[in-house]
């Protein structure tokens, strides 16, 4: 399970690069709304892998 927090970040960074790239550009809201949830479901996902590891 350790391993798949740095995947997780690599996706949340991905994902800020993609919000700011899309704010820069002048996205229509629905762009800007998909690259916060997918902020927001990977600090989710390392909460939830963290919990788990430390549950086994």
């Amino acid at each position: 399970m350790k391993g798949a927090i740095p995947v997780i970040i690599a996706g949340i960074i991905l994902w800020s690069i993609a919000l700011v790239i899309s704010i820069i550009i002048n996205a229509m809201a629905k762009v800007i709304f998909v690259c916060v949830l997918g902020i927001l479901l990977g600090l989710i996902g390392i909460r939830y892998t963290k919990r788990r590891a430390a549950r086994d």
